[in-house]
């Protein structure tokens, strides 16, 4: 049993660092100069001294997190209003609003912001907004994530007996549902929500289209920073990685908050 657990760690460690290893290479790579040799030369944090000094890289990086939070919200609202009326008024329905929520799974980024574009760019409404269309659109590729997480949680919870109970005492479904129901599903939406911020922060092309170089992200300013400064670039790469596990520990934390909270 000692060996075939020892085992197990070493091939786990095996694998965590060979996972690990392009993002080692990329931090050591943005700390020195020079890398022609198999030893880099040349010390030093030039790169991110001067990119926490650019006021152009601080706008992306909150950029980028408000083009997260707003669709992620956005979806998570509707989503949870449109299993609300499924589950507890219209069962038929539900296998409908699951079609719905896979199809953007067969939908390309590119095909979906010539579509988008298309259909709103000369419309009078606030619907030609390019940031309204940014992100209707971001909602629309992070639904199906959002749908599966909320639907897994829902599935662990016996939803009917849980608002039935809340009846007896006096509430409405609604607020049965949102006050007892949706607490439960907490861990699911993070999980949910933490890929759909991987699914954001790491686009391109959608950004790139609707907004063009107008609306700068963390990934179009990556991109830009590729043609002139190698070095630079693999030290926004490291700020990326370093701002995606803060906000994935930060939502961990509220996770466990949440769940203390409802104990």
């Amino acid at each position: 049993m000692k060996k075939s657990k020892k085992g197990s760690a070493a091939i786990m460690l095996v694998l965590i660092a060979y996972l690990l290893l392009p993002l080692i290479v990329t931090i050591v790579y943005s700390l020195f100069d020079k890398w022609t040799e198999i030893v880099p030369r040349g010390f030093s944090v030039k790169s991110y001294v001067e990119l926490f000094q650019d006021p152009e890289f601080l706008m992306c990086i909150l950029r980028s997190l408000i083009i997260c939070v707003v669709p992620i919200v956005l979806t998570t609202v509707i989503i949870l209003l449109a299993m609300f009326v499924t589950t507890l008024y219209f069962p038929k329905l539900d296998k409908y609003v699951q079609i719905i929520c896979m199809i953007p799974y067969t939908i390309q980024g590119v095909i979906l912001s010539v579509s988008i574009l298309a259909a709103y760019v000369r419309s009078e409404t606030f619907l030609s907004n390019r940031m309204v269309m940014l992100f209707g659109a971001y909602s629309v590729i992070i639904m199906p994530y959002i749908y599966q997480g909320i639907k897994n949680g829902m599935s662990a919870v016996n939803v009917h007996t849980l608002v039935e109970a809340a009846g007896m005492l006096g509430c409405s479904r609604i607020y049965a549902f949102f006050k007892v129901v949706v607490p439960n599903l907490i861990s699911s939406v993070v999980v949910s929500s933490l890929l759909a911020v991987g699914i954001i922060f790491g686009d391109y092309v959608l950004v790139r289209n609707l907004t063009g170089t107008s609306f700068q992200n963390m990934q179009i300013y990556l991109y830009q920073t590729m043609k002139s400064d190698s070095m630079k670039a693999s030290a926004v790469f490291v700020v990326i990685m370093a701002i995606t596990f803060i906000i994935a520990a930060v939502t961990l934390h509220l996770k466990k908050r949440g769940r203390k909270a409802v104990r």
